[in-house]
């Protein structure tokens, strides 16, 4: 399931490391995309905005780097 997220309304709580390092499947992909860093992929509970206008508490995924910040937000489930 990929919905797309227009924006994140307020803050993402609850955020926890799923991966880091090596253990990171799209490493050489976001290496090469975006630079070398500590990559970590992270989950999060937030309000999203969806492409309808909804708003929905929803559970979110995506990788950030030191430096470089958070990329690729993608929901993976709604909570509400």
């Amino acid at each position: 399931m990929y919905f797309d997220i227009i924006d994140i309304v307020g803050p993402i709580t609850d955020i926890q490391t799923i991966a880091a390092g090596p253990a990171v499947r799209q490493i050489s992909r976001l290496q090469r995309q975006y630079g070398r860093g500590r990559w970590r992929k992270l989950k999060g509970i937030a309000m999203v905005r969806i492409a309808s206008g909804a708003l929905r508490r929803a559970e979110i995924h995506w990788y950030e780097a030191h430096g470089i910040g958070r990329v690729r937000h993608k929901i993976k489930r709604f909570l509400d």
